[in-house]
């Protein structure tokens, strides 16, 4: 069947296309719950979702439950959602169970029930296996992701970021969506989160400006980014390590310390091509800052070239695309990614 973008998924929605069965394939959960969302909406009366939505997980070994469920006839509603989540962990059963799980599948898919949307939900599938195979065949597939690369993924958040922004009445002063992008690390689910504080904090303004990003949304992060930019300028690698150690047992996550990472990068690439500002005062406003954190971005841009802060940033984007893909280990990943900021000469230095 088609592939479709959740875009595209809303337009059939709305003109009432019947659908038997879909497979929600990516990893971004805020497009995730989206597509959820509106095919409650269409399907299931208000008043009927209690008996009308059923949810199951294949990682519990729910597949057989959920494809009951499907051919059972919903109560006190004309048709049923039912949502088999994990799709991927079907792939990861020994060979027999695989086989009776997607055999399941494929007599469901085959001749599905006419009172049920079946809704299939993967963050990732082996296209070489047959329940890939399948699913590709047989379902509406709709790309709840936003790319592999990182400048797509990027591009895609910034997109959105404005989209959203514009459903709650603001706009984004130039540079400040790219800014709160850069920063979720592409994270839609916050993207989204941060731009409902965003808007409420500009308020009548209607404006989301650079500076409300960076007091808002990166003053959480900013001593210690800040401690890690002096750590990695000066190459002590042994304590940006034991940083970053102390850091993951705290609890944080690394996805969004990367997204705080390439943020650090890209403004000292722009602190370094600022001309005649000597203080973070005079470097404020150019660099969408208070005037604190715009002095850091200065005594750090001296101390890296620009050249070894370009390869930074791209070992950044490197490290975004292993955690993203998850197959990794993500301290392993993150370890690599420090110890090669920190010690490793740039590429121009040995041309």
């Amino acid at each position: 069947m088609a592939r479709v973008s959740p875009e595209e998924l809303l337009a059939r929605l709305e003109k009432g296309k019947p659908i038997s069965a879909l497979l929600l394939l990516g990893e971004e959960r805020y497009l995730r719950d989206t597509c959820r969302a509106q095919l409650i909406e269409r399907f299931v009366p208000e008043a009927s979702r209690t008996w009308g939505v059923s949810r199951y997980s294949a990682e519990r070994g729910e597949t057989q439950a959920a494809l009951e469920q499907a051919q059972t006839l919903p109560m006190l509603s004309p048709l049923q959602v039912v949502f088999l989540e994990d799709g991927e962990a079907i792939e990861k059963l020994g060979e027999k169970n695989r086989d009776q799980a997607v055999g399941l599948l494929e007599n469901y898919l085959r001749n599905p029930a006419p009172f049920t949307v079946l809704v299939v939900e993967a963050t990732g599938l082996d296209q070489r296996m047959k329940l890939a195979r399948l699913l590709m065949e047989e379902t509406l597939v709709v790309e709840v992701g936003i790319g592999g690369d990182a400048e797509d993924r990027q591009a895609a958040a910034v997109a959105l970021a404005r989209a959203i922004g514009k459903e709650q009445g603001v706009e984004f002063e130039q540079g400040a969506a790219e800014d709160l992008a850069e920063f979720v690390a592409a994270d839609l689910m916050r993207l989204k989160t941060e731009i409902d504080k965003l808007a409420t904090f500009a308020g009548a303004r209607k404006l989301i400006r650079r500076a409300d990003v960076s007091a808002l949304v990166v003053s959480e992060k900013t001593t210690t980014i800040w401690e890690l930019a002096d750590m990695l300028a000066s190459r002590q690698s042994k304590m940006a390590l034991e940083f970053l150690d102390r850091l993951l047992r705290d609890g944080e996550e690394p996805l969004p310390m990367l997204g705080a990472m390439a943020w650090m990068y890209r403004k000292l690439i722009e602190a370094s091509e600022i001309q005649g500002a000597t203080n973070g005062w005079q470097a404020a406003r150019q660099l969408g800052m208070g005037p604190e954190q715009a002095e850091l971005a200065l005594q750090n841009a001296r101390k890296i070239p620009k050249a070894r802060l370009l390869d930074g940033l791209r070992a950044l984007q490197e490290a975004d695309d292993r955690l993203k893909r998850g197959r990794e280990d993500a301290r392993a990943v993150m370890e690599f990614l420090v110890t090669n900021l920190a010690t490793e000469e740039t590429k121009a230095a040995h041309r």
